[in-house]
């Protein structure tokens, strides 16, 4: 096979499509095929610096059925395919580096030996294949105090050891088989996945161990977001790590353990879970004709009805988890039956679209891939124009799971029977089984309130009193909270998530009392009330003469949870602030960056008496880890540490 040579790379790891799937079905059911496969990168012995790909395959078919030759013609054509695969992925990174402005990669070397135990080095520093994480991709600057400024900068701070996101290490479920999964755990948990798919899985909750220990999410969880995005491990990471702040931000772990539906609801809201279709995934009906959309927004609001459908989701993902450990094989969605009769042009209420198409937006960003199948039976003549309205908004892949019956289509082959057992479909479709869910129907009039009749969509949505608060990080501007310590041996603790750009945190003390009142804030288009950032300390005010650095800055990436405590040694005024970070770039790269960074965060000042000198008294009553995720370290500190003030 011809070299693909690439001119200045020395080292590019290619997924082997084929290596690890010869040890999987197709070599255990088919022994009388021998075959074999090679994937090679070498120095060009012409010329190093240039980088040669080769790639050979033999196939020896000894017998199969009579149809030798189709089978040699497919796998010319899968092989084909791989070659064509394995050119354009090289194609593509190279194109991302020279984007970068990376013209010149030195040569890969074999890493050194590691260096035996010198006198003088602690004999408890980790070793670099120890297997310690901080709990984000965060960097602790390594300058002293006295040479640091206020909000350090890409000049002034060096990372190192930044995690790649392609390049995992040990993410596996069993500690002998790094870089995999244990089959029977794939098949009694996930389901089917080929090694590409297994791959992505791994990648990627490996970035998440990095960055949000102590509440990764499960498995099957992260699958639904990379199943979402096509596998592509970038696009997943975004979609997830930015759901999983969201849940942080609405308390949603705790949802069904809190959440008291309106009565209004139960009565008067068509929906509800109704036992499971066929294949064991829970069945969940939605009578959308009978919804008096209106009559519920104007007597609960659009706040209550998202509420209590993310309610309905979140009881979906527990049945979903319950019927994974009954039946002994994965379920990871639900089938929804949608009844339309009863739709009229009532139901075009635009306030109600835009209501719909909300919840719709929520459900698909946070919920991504739980839905097996969506079967919308009595479809009216109206229905093409809801659906002309509703369709764009609805994610292709979702889209591709619809199934509609006009008229009584619904009843006969290839209909509901099809999915759901006779003895389990609803009386009121021509079923056997009674269903309890609500029927609906107008909202009595004098159940409406006035103050929802013409509410603001700008107002706060889903859940007001949440713990979590937000703010924009401009360039010029970082962002300051202030907190007044009464007594020494106090505890500051914070927890906070980026949601969008890089950002630098410090904690500093100051040597003289400040003011409550901040002394700049600056105003943000689209920030809650305008302001996206406030600021305590003057530009006039230096470290060492008015401020002193207690938390040294911490470079904080993109989608990066990060929780931390501080002791306090002295009373008086600590600031935590959080400042715009950009990479330090070349003088001829103009980046289209807007200099803008977005931050949610909790902060919690517990008295001295709570610490007893033990990390695991700091945890806050107030905060929690999600539902979602797998029994990790669970601590309230992170690697951001937890000593006394200087």
């Amino acid at each position: 096979m011809y070299p693909f040579v690439v001119e200045g790379h020395k080292r590019i790891e290619l997924p082997n499509y084929f290596s690890e799937a010869k040890d999987r079905k197709q070599s255990r059911e088919i022994r009388e095929l021998q075959r074999s496969f090679n994937c090679l990168g070498r120095v060009h012995p012409e010329n190093p610096g240039w980088t040669c790909f080769e790639q050979d395959a033999s196939l020896d078919i000894k017998h199969f059925f009579g149809f030798e030759s189709m089978v040699e013609k497919i796998v010319m054509k899968q092989y084909t395919q791989n070659i064509k695969k394995g050119k354009e992925v090289i194609e593509f990174y190279i194109s991302e580096l020279i984007s970068e402005g990376v013209t010149f990669i030195p040569p890969w070397t074999d890493p050194s030996p590691a260096p035996a135990l010198t006198q003088g080095q602690p004999e408890d520093a980790p070793s670099q294949d120890s297997g310690l994480r901080s709990r984000s991709n965060s960097v602790t600057s390594t300058h002293s105090q006295s040479s640091l400024v206020l909000g350090a900068t890409a000049a002034s701070i060096h990372t190192r050891g930044i995690p790649e996101i392609h390049e995992p290490e040990g993410a596996s479920a069993l500690p002998d088989s790094p870089g995999k999964l244990d089959d029977d755990y794939i098949a009694r948990f996930l389901g089917h996945l080929t090694p590409v798919e297994e791959s992505c899985l791994v990648q990627l909750r490996q970035w998440l161990k990095q960055t949000h220990k102590g509440k990764i999410p499960k498995d099957a969880h992260i699958l639904r977001f990379l199943r979402a995005r096509d596998f592509s491990i970038e696009k997943a990471r975004e979609m997830l790590v930015h759901s999983l702040a969201w849940r942080k931000l609405h308390n949603l772990d705790r949802l069904l353990e809190t959440y008291r539906s309106p009565e209004i609801m139960e009565k008067y809201y068509p929906g509800g879970w109704h036992f499971f279709d066929r294949e064991g995934r829970p069945l969940y009906i939605l009578r959308l004709g009978m919804m008096d959309v209106k009559g519920l927004m104007r007597s609960v609001g659009e706040e209550a009805i998202l509420k209590h459908v993310l309610a309905h989701n979140e009881e979906g993902l527990r049945l979903a988890a319950e019927a994974t450990n009954k039946r002994g094989y994965p379920v990871s969605a639900c089938t929804c039956i949608v009844d339309l009769d009863g739709l009229s042009m009532r139901h075009l209420w635009r306030p109600g679209i835009r209501a719909l198409l909300r919840i719709i937006e929520t459900v698909e960003a946070n919920y991504p891939e739980t839905m097996a199948q969506l079967l919308i039976v009595r479809a009216p003549r109206v229905f093409p124009v809801l659906w002309t309205l509703v369709s764009p908004f609805i994610d292709e892949n979702t889209r591709r799971k619809f199934m509609i019956y006009g008229g009584k289509d619904y009843m006969g082959s290839g209909g509901l029977v099809e999915f759901v057992e006779k003895q389990y479909i609803p009386d009121f479709l021509g079923g056997d089984c009674y269903c309890d869910v609500p029927e609906g129907g107008l909202v009595p009039k004098s159940l409406y309130q006035e103050e929802l009749i013409d509410r603001s969509p700008d107002e706060p949505h889903l859940i007001s009193d949440s713990l979590y608060q937000t703010a924009h990080v401009v360039k010029e501007f970082p962002h300051e909270v202030l907190i007044q310590v009464p007594q020494r041996g106090s505890v500051i603790t914070w927890d906070f998530d980026i949601l969008k750009g890089d950002v630098t945190f410090t904690v500093f003390r100051c040597k003289k009392s400040v003011s409550e009142g901040p002394h700049h804030q600056h105003h943000v288009s689209g920030a809650t009330g305008g302001i996206g950032s406030v600021q305590y300390i003057d530009k006039s005010m230096t470290v060492g003469v008015d401020l002193s650095i207690v938390e040294p800055p911490h470079i904080c990436r993109d989608g990066d949870s990060v929780q931390g405590s501080h002791v306090t040694g002295q009373s008086g005024s600590y600031i935590l602030q959080w400042k715009y970070f950009d990479s330090a770039k070349a003088s001829f790269d103009f980046p289209l960056s807007s200099h803008k960074s977005k931050v949610m965060y909790y902060t919690e000042l517990l008295p001295s008496e709570a610490f007893r000198g033990s990390m695991s008294s700091l945890q806050s009553c107030q905060s929690g880890f999600s539902s979602l995720s797998i029994g990790t370290s669970q601590s309230s500190h992170s690697g951001l540490g937890s000593c006394p003030s200087r």
